[in-house]
């Protein structure tokens, strides 16, 4: 028989769809109804923004303080100097200190959106690994530390054997890389108190370690939690869009931009993205996921209004909302829509290609796609079809703004800067 949690935080995961495995479910949910329990995530600074790909794990983070509890959002400061290996194909490229520092500043203004930061009870804490990590002493860590890792288990785990199977290279350094996640565990339950770890069901194997490693040197009992790992129904994974990664920093990727990769979720992941992704009541994303016809494009709307008012506010939404209606609805320019600008030296005397306005606005990820998109009948400039992926625009051509669309749903304006 399925256990039925009774602390708040648990329920909402198993009726909105987070919860994929839990080292100990029963002993958890006791946990969480004595009081406040301390739970963190752990975050590498591997690129300047956090993408949707990690929205699932915040809305995670979100719903454990908005249920009683003290979330902490763990930055790899260290362990971004060393890669995590976990179901990849290649070792990281390494950053200097100086690009990871800068990527966490910019990772730090997302999380702010979505919890509550403070010293008081219940206050969401932000903490670097690297404030331990760096001072280890190596001999001191293999004596006190690595003695409790057997070999033999780290190969074990799914992570490194699919590395190993296709005979990739794994390094010395990548091989490291668990040890410290689990050290990090150790560091969150000795400093402060913390009793879970949560993350993505790839760092399944990294989160047993730590809760193997603490119980062995603090003698704590402590918990793990994942979450599945999504992909759309068309199985594309989940934060990736035909033009690359989907950002939750305006600067990199613009509101409008975000609203209408949520407004173009298909049909099948209405519902279950708005439980996972929104804070509606489960039975109201039910009710929408199970529209057909027209209706469910309202569900769409709904969706993409409420996930972009928290990562960009309600103004934003309203903005990308009604630049929609422009586009779609009357056929205008959309002023919100993402925006190439060109300089004047940026187009040659012969004038800049169609292919490569479409691929230097995003709307197509190659020139191959481009020419595909045009061969295919999808490529529209002012809304009508592009045939020539001959055709090339001139200054005289471009002195007023000019809108590309691949689709019907797609769009950017090519501004000429004077």
């Amino acid at each position: 028989m399925t256990y039925k949690p009774k602390s708040d935080f648990l329920h909402v995961l198993q009726a909105r769809g987070y919860l994929q495995d839990c080292t100990d479910l029963q002993g958890l949910d006791e946990q969480l109804l004595k009081g406040p329990v301390p739970a963190y995530i752990g975050y590498d600074a591997t690129a300047q923004s956090l993408h949707v790909g990690h929205l699932l794990n915040i809305m995670l983070l979100r719903w454990f303080q908005k249920t009683g509890h003290q979330p902490i959002t763990l930055m790899g400061g260290g362990t971004t100097k060393v890669g995590d290996p976990s179901f990849r194909s290649d070792e990281r490229p390494l950053l200097s200190p100086a690009q990871i520092d800068a990527n966490i500043a910019t990772m730090q203004s997302v999380f702010a959106k979505y919890l509550a930061y403070s010293d008081a009870p219940g206050g969401a804490m932000m903490r670097n690994n690297a404030e331990w990590l760096d001072e280890l002493n190596y001999l001191d860590f293999l004596r006190d530390i690595g003695r409790h890792f057997s070999v033999n288990r780290m190969l074990s785990f799914e992570s490194v054997k699919s590395r190993l199977d296709r005979d990739q290279s794994l390094s010395f350094l990548e091989f490291n890389y668990m040890i410290l996640q689990a050290y990090d565990f150790l560091e969150l339950n000795r400093r402060y108190g913390c009793l879970l770890q949560m993350g993505g069901s790839d760092q399944w194997g990294n989160i047993v370690n730590g809760i193997d490693l603490t119980r062995r040197v603090l003698g704590t009992e402590i918990y793990g939690l994942t979450t599945p790992l999504l992909t759309t129904s068309d199985g594309r994974k989940m934060g990736k869009s035909q033009g690359g990664a989907v950002w939750l920093n305006a600067d990199l990727l613009t509101p409008y931009a975000f609203w209408q990769f949520w407004r173009n979720t298909t049909d099948a992941d209405v519902g279950r993205f708005l439980k996972l992704y929104t804070e509606l009541p489960v039975e109201e994303c039910e009710r929408m996921g199970a529209l057909g016809g027209s209706e469910i494009n309202a569900a769409k709307i709904t969706l993409a209004n409420e996930v972009t008012t928290l990562c960009h506010g309600a103004e934003a939404a309203a903005a990308a909302e009604a630049t929609a209606r422009e586009v779609f609805e009357r056929g205008g320019m959309g002023e919100d829509l993402p925006t190439l600008s060109l300089g004047q030296g940026d187009v040659p005397e012969a004038g800049i290609s169609i292919v490569q306005l479409l691929v230097k606005s995003g709307l197509a990820g190659s020139g191959k796609e481009a020419k595909r998109l045009i061969a295919e009948g999808g490529a529209r400039l002012d809304d009508m079809p592009v045939s020539d992926a001959g055709l090339f625009l001139g200054l005289e051509d471009l002195t007023e703004p000019r809108k590309l669309s691949a689709g019907r749903k797609r769009h950017a304006l090519v501004r000429l800067e004077v």
